[in-house]
């Protein structure tokens, strides 16, 4: 994998790429740059797994992104690192834009209840309270949904498994049984397909 890039503004510092061994964050390239605010960073990737791009100077805010074999573009603004950035030549990472553009959409909504519900509990209309509560729950109830069905839709993409561990791991088992019996025999065997498979058996066997 070849990761090259831009980051407007910046004119010193090292620019790291780092992925999860473990538990752990590791740093598997670098680059320092002194006057330029272009980069290349490579790694011998051997599947579709969550990269961070990462200046050191600066390590709090990250640049996730989806890695693959091939070549990668990232290019970024020294300011807004994290939010200005924009991703090309990654189909996983393509998979996963589209997926956090609706759940935008559900944390947009979850905020607007919650700001009713702390109006309603200051004018204590319990009523109203109680309806929003309501709708909550609902709202709860469908990003889950969404976020199985996606990821059934996506069976054949790594982003699947990543999803149902990071957004429906406090589901019910039986939803994230569905999304693993759905993935494709290739994407089982990949590592998120893996700690997918091991995170529902360890589920099971507590609840024995």
């Amino acid at each position: 994998m070849i990761v090259n890039g831009t980051i407007n503004g910046l004119q010193k510092g090292t620019v790291l790429l780092q992925k999860m061994q473990d538990t752990i964050l590791i740093s598997v390239d670098s680059i320092s740059l002194n006057g330029e605010s272009t980069f290349t960073l490579v790694d011998e990737n051997v599947e579709p797994e969550l990269y961070y791009l990462t200046l050191k100077e600066i390590d709090q805010e990250k640049i996730a992104f989806f890695g693959e074999k091939g070549e990668i573009t990232i290019n970024s603004k020294l300011e807004k690192l994290a939010t200005a950035v924009k991703i090309e030549g990654s189909k996983s990472q393509r998979i996963l834009d589209e997926y956090k553009e609706m759940i935008v959409k559900f944390n947009d909504k979850r905020l607007d209840l919650m700001k009713e519900t702390f109006e309603a509990q200051v004018t204590k209309d319990d009523e109203l309270i109680e309806k929003l509560d309501t709708d909550l729950q609902r709202l709860i109830k469908k990003r889950y949904l969404y976020s199985a069905n996606f990821s059934i839709k996506n069976a054949d993409s790594e982003v699947a498994p990543y999803i149902a561990l990071t957004e429906l791991y406090d589901a019910n088992v039986s939803l994230l049984d569905t999304v693993n019996n759905s993935l494709s025999k290739k994407i089982k065997a990949s590592k998120y397909g893996k700690k997918l498979d091991a995170f529902i058996k360890d589920i099971k066997e507590n609840e024995k």
